[in-house]
């Protein structure tokens, strides 16, 4: 499939998605519908096992909601396609990792905590924040939601009321993402993650995400139920075999997705 906004490359067992509209990679209706696809695409194919969202050139991850089609259709289409494509990727069954090459913003922020994981590079020109409050209006794509579930409510309405920025070694010491690269190594860095993923079990991990996610909407006593149903599903694997045998002869297992 040709795109537009994205380039989409393979590397083995990990899909690379960059968001290319430089130099602020900002989100329209477009970049929502590509992505989806994308999702699509790679979420029915069993040889990726995890998946790389970036931003093209070194300036950006991306500036968020496009402004310039603000109060248009083709905008007030986006910001609903916005959460449904946010909330796929939150819920998606395959590992997904926010490489965060330059400032996110707004809706580039929204799109880097609805990844399962987030990796920065460390340069006084990357940061992190939801300004939207300076433009009288509100984060539209989760940021409201996913936000104080990662740092908490007061560093939260702090950033959200404030419209503070964090740079790499905070947005780290908060809780906001996973790691801290230097500039010429935060591919590197997201790569080895991701190829640590592709080894894991898929179903298991497919699993988790899922125990995870649903468990942070419900109490502990459903999620302890969601938790059991999965355990009960994934003990019937293939995989969960080949874990045991490993195990046993002191070998690396090699899962299949089964």
């Amino acid at each position: 499939m040709a795109y537009e906004t994205l380039i989409v490359e393979r590397e083995e067992n990990i899909a690379i998605i960059t968001l290319n509209r430089p130099p602020a990679n900002p989100i329209n209706l477009t970049v929502l519908d590509e992505l989806e696809a994308t999702l699509n695409e790679f979420e029915k194919d069993k040889g990726v096992r995890a998946l790389i969202i970036s931003g093209a050139g070194e300036k950006s991850f991306s500036a968020g909601f496009d402004v310039k089609t603000a109060g248009t259709p083709e905008g007030t289409k986006a910001m609903d396609k916005g959460q449904v494509v946010f909330s796929k990727i939150e819920k998606y069954p395959k590992p997904v990792i926010a490489a965060i090459n330059g400032f996110a913003l707004g809706g580039g922020c929204e799109l880097s905590m609805a990844c399962h994981f987030r990796i920065i590079a460390d340069s006084e020109k990357v940061f992190m924040g939801q300004p939207e409050i300076n433009l009288g209006i509100i984060p539209g794509w989760g940021g409201t939601q996913r936000l104080p579930r990662l740092v908490g409510k007061t560093k939260a309405l702090e950033m959200l009321l404030l419209a503070t920025r964090v740079g790499a070694t905070e947005a780290l010491s908060i809780g906001l993402v996973t790691k801290v690269s230097k500039p010429e190594e935060l591919m590197k860095d997201a790569k080895e993650l991701a190829k640590t993923l592709a080894k894991k079990a898929p179903i298991a991990m497919q699993i988790i995400i899922d125990a995870v996610t649903r468990g942070l909407e419900t109490t502990t006593d459903e999620g302890i139920k969601i938790e059991l149903a999965g355990s009960q599903r994934v003990a019937k694997t293939k995989d969960a075999m080949e874990g045991m045998i490993a195990f046993i002869q002191k070998r690396e297992p090699v899962y299949t997705g089964e």
